[in-house]
């Protein structure tokens, strides 16, 4: 096993991991599987700073974590970031998302964060049990701003002060 920064080779698996939460129902936003193609442009934004991480078992990714700007342009924000993590569903209860997230928040001081949050759908419940695992609060909710064919849900925010 080790975790490491995700290279363009990986999209594929990336977009895969992706689609398995979107096809499980209220884990993304998303509502319609997306393509490697849709997600380049997406890639592409990660870097030293803002890295995307993936875990990686012989050569398969079973999980990756990404490391987003909070508000990208406004300086007194720079020490903010927002943390997003999906697991391959066979890997899913055996410690990746945990690993990836004790991952990031190590490398949080070498990247200058300060703060990390997560925004999540509320019947996320493996999410949340992980967050709060690693010492996340719930620091806000915002009521049914989703709405998946006709189904509302709610988002939380889940923050820790590194």
């Amino acid at each position: 096993m080790k975790i490491r920064t995700a290279i363009a080779a990986d999209l594929p698996s990336i977009d895969g991991i992706y689609n398995e939460a979107i096809e499980d129902g209220f884990k993304t936003a998303h509502i319609a599987p997306m393509s490697v193609k849709e997600r380049k442009d997406w890639f592409r934004k990660f870097n030293d700073q803002y890295p995307l991480y993936v875990y990686e078992v012989d050569n398969e990714v079973l999980g990756w974590l990404s490391v987003s700007p909070y508000r990208k342009g406004r300086k007194a924000l720079l020490e903010t970031a927002e943390v997003s993590f999906y697991v391959a569903r066979e890997a899913r209860g055996q410690g990746v998302g945990s690993a990836l997230l004790k991952h990031a928040i190590n490398e949080a001081g070498r990247l200058n964060f300060h703060v990390y949050f997560a925004i999540l759908i509320e019947t996320n419940k493996a999410s949340i049990s992980l967050l709060k695992k690693h010492g996340f609060d719930k620091w806000g909710y915002l009521p049914e701003v989703i709405n998946i064919e006709g189904e509302r849900r709610g988002q939380f925010y889940y923050g820790k002060v590194l």
